[in-house]
């Protein structure tokens, strides 16, 4: 099950949609943004029952 979530970039303050797999429980990755380019550090919590339950982004560079 995909569910989209926004974030705002913690470099530009752009927002970017992500598409997360909520299926593969809690996550940590890093994803650059699409507006900057920027490397964005996420982990974020997920169940089928709730879906995405909490996320943290943060710059990857710091």
């Amino acid at each position: 099950m995909i569910e989209d979530i926004d974030i705002d970039c913690p470099y530009c303050g752009e927002v970017n949609t992500l598409n997360v797999d909520v299926l593969a429980g809690n996550q940590q990755y890093t994803e650059d943004c699409k507006v900057c380019c920027q490397p964005i550090a996420i982990r974020l919590s997920a169940d089928i029952e709730n879906g995405v339950t909490h996320c943290v982004v943060e710059p990857e560079n710091g």
